[in-house]
């Protein structure tokens, strides 16, 4: 039975091997064995089509990024290291593993503003949820979690940012973000915490 995961699904498969610019719902309709009309009763336009994909991409990366957001188990400066490291190495892998849909799909966000935007507002609840944590158990000063997540947010940009994504298999990148992250967890740390890497 026809429904829109099937009809994302074969959307994607036709990005990866047709490209934004080719790609077209009659392809969608052929990989699926249906006509064009049938894709357009679940999305009323291609425009719809393709904002709709772009939006269950990003939130499966978002998702991704969810148990390690959550993971309590973790102090709040380990989980936020390891958050921003997650981040990174997910993204990096899907720019080397399928560069062109990676590509594709950046031009896509590109198009349609409204999936990049909630994408962007997610990573950051998770980035408040986490600071927050660190802040009430006295790992972090008593900052403001939104201003703060913003702020780690922006700093770590050349991490995760579709455009600087050729810069991500430069040699020494991870350890670059490692001393981001030292950076950011000495600035967030209470005062009466020690510095990390200080004795």
């Amino acid at each position: 039975m026809l429904d829109a995961d099937g009809i994302l699904a074969a959307t994607e498969d036709v990005l990866r091997r047709h490209g934004a610019a080719k790609a077209t719902v009659q392809d969608v309709a052929r990989v699926l064995g249906v006509s064009h009309a049938a894709v357009y009763r679940h999305f009323p336009s291609k425009a719809a089509l393709r904002e709709a994909v772009t939006r269950r991409w990003l939130q499966a990366a978002l998702a991704a990024l969810a148990p390690v957001a959550d993971d309590t188990g973790l102090a709040p400066p380990d989980r936020l290291r390891a958050w921003l490291l997650a981040m990174f190495t997910a993204k990096q892998a899907k720019a080397s593993d399928d560069p062109e849909l990676f590509a594709t799909y950046g031009i896509l966000a590109a198009e349609h503003n409204a999936p990049s935007i909630e994408h962007v507002e997610g990573l950051l609840a998770q980035l408040r949820r986490i600071i927050a944590d660190g802040v009430t158990t006295g790992d972090f000063a008593a900052v403001d979690p939104a201003q703060a997540a913003l702020a780690v947010f922006h700093a770590t940009m050349r991490f995760h940012h579709p455009a600087l994504a050729a810069e991500w298999h430069n040699p020494g990148m991870a350890e670059a973000l490692d001393a981001v992250c030292t950076l950011l967890l000495n600035g967030l740390r209470t005062p009466a915490s020690p510095a990390l890497g200080q004795a």
